[in-house]
């Protein structure tokens, strides 16, 4: 008889392949814990999958930094394989085990609508092994500069979706600590002026330009938790949904910040092609 926290229409076998249950099919306070965040986080997809199938039966929705894939095979076990037969799920991995490993487990499964490649979510932008345009991209535990790279590719496939959970975010701290001593003459640098603090604030403030980013190429962009801080301390997660033109006020906040917070030097990453120019009034 499976656990009540199991989904009551997922294999049981993939579970037990995916080391989230014991050979006797039980659960440890680790892999309770993985899978209670996977099964919050397809919470918020499956309505999203389903918007897309309506239109897009044939959809592709691509995951970048997919690890040993739990998102993928879940996606597929509990929603594709039932409701999207056309659909087809793509994880991108930079480790090649790690694909090997989830290509031999989808066969073995016989989850045809897998697919797995071996690259960087950069890579990916201009492999031409990848269609022109993806409706969702997901990114779960993407770390540092690995969740920008999978925003740009959702932003060159022109992604209906983009679902997001960042992690171990550094970029934007090293270039505050760089500068700090020259920024410490504007009173707002003590909001980062410890070493503690600027983690943080450079954790929030990535966040923060990365919802701009999306914004300013049309995208409307919801932040929210995926579990209790008691499960993981990376635990923000974005959503984003293409519903219109550039938005030219978001780019100019965008700008305004990096310039604000002395972050010139990422000028690049938040703010070049294809981030839309501003137009003349």
């Amino acid at each position: 008889m499976s656990s009540p926290e199991i989904h009551p229409s997922q294999s049981i076998d993939l579970l037990k392949a995916l080391h989230i249950l014991t050979r006797d099919g039980k659960l440890n306070q680790d892999s309770r814990r993985k899978l209670k965040q996977v099964y919050h986080l397809f919470q918020f997809i499956e309505p999203l999958l389903k918007q897309i199938a309506e239109t897009h039966p044939d959809f592709t929705v691509v995951d970048h930094g997919a690890g040993k894939s739990y998102l993928g095979f879940i996606m597929v076990d509990l929603f594709l394989r039932h409701h999207a037969r056309l659909a087809t799920m793509i994880g991108i991995e930079t480790r090649a085990e790690l694909v090997e490993r989830s290509e031999q487990l989808a066969r073995e499964l016989g989850f045809s609508q897998m697919k797995f490649m071996h690259l960087s979510a950069a890579d990916s932008i201009t492999s031409p092994e990848l269609p022109a345009q993806v409706q969702m991209v997901t990114a779960l535990h993407a770390c540092n500069t690995a969740t920008d790279d999978a925003i740009r590719f959702g932003l060159a496939k022109h992604a209906r979706f983009m679902v997001l959970v960042p992690c171990c975010q550094a970029e934007v701290a090293s270039v505050l600590r760089k500068h700090k001593s020259t920024q410490l003459k504007d009173p707002i640098a003590e909001i980062w002026r410890h070493p503690l603090h600027t983690r943080e604030f450079g954790s929030q403030v990535t966040n923060a330009l990365r919802c701009l980013q999306l914004e300013a190429h049309g995208y409307r962009v919801t932040v929210t938790e995926l579990v209790g801080w008691e499960h993981s301390m990376k635990n923000e997660l974005i959503i984003a949904q293409r519903i219109g033109p550039p938005k030219r006020q978001a780019v100019e906040r965008l700008l305004a910040l990096l310039d604000r917070l002395g972050l010139q030097a990422l000028h690049t990453r938040f703010f070049a092609p294809p981030l839309p120019p501003i137009q003349a009034a």
